[in-house]
């Protein structure tokens, strides 16, 4: 979605939304991943915390593209560009934590 800033350029606002949302879900993988280690003596071994961890670069990755696109606003293509690959790595980061979720949940991971 292309919005008029007040000063009459043009600004990204997905972009804008995505960035602060990719940083929370690093967070939240952060979350997971320390809790399975906690948990791990318990439940034994696991592979969640290194899912999740794969999760959080795609959240990294989300992060950094939607930056460098905000960043620059003024080249429309390459801000386009960069917020369409911020918008897949964000989409498939959330996929994956779902998955890893469910996968955890009936213990397959």
């Amino acid at each position: 979605m292309v919005e008029k800033a007040e000063t009459g350029r043009e600004e990204r606002s997905l972009s804008r939304h995505i960035l602060p949302t990719s940083g929370t879900m690093i967070a939240v993988c952060t979350t997971l991943i320390g809790l399975v280690k906690v948990v791990e003596g318990r439940i034994g071994p696991s592979h969640v915390d290194e899912y999740a961890a794969f999760a959080s670069l795609l959240f990294l990755a989300s992060a950094a593209t939607s930056y460098l696109s905000i960043r620059n606003i003024q080249k429309q293509a390459l801000s386009k560009r960069l917020e369409t690959i911020a918008d897949q790595c964000f989409l498939v980061g959330l996929l994956s934590i779902v998955l890893i979720g469910l996968f955890f949940a009936y213990e397959a991971i």
